[in-house]
């Protein structure tokens, strides 16, 4: 897997999470749970891929 795709999915998922956290009183009430959702989904996914890096720079 390419490293620098992933640095730049981590980033964009975590900044993604913290301006959905600092304007959630702006976000329409129908987009905001799935929004949410969508949000954790990323960050999910950026911690498995923090993880999988360094388990596979032990190899």
């Amino acid at each position: 897997m390419n490293s620098e795709s992933n640095i730049i999915f981590i980033i964009a998922s975590f900044s993604l999470a913290v301006v959905l956290i600092l304007s959630r009183e702006r976000i329409p009430g129908p987009l905001r749970r799935p929004m949410a959702i969508l949000s954790i989904l990323f960050v999910l996914f950026a911690f498995f891929l923090i993880v999988y890096s360094f388990v596979r720079l032990g190899t």
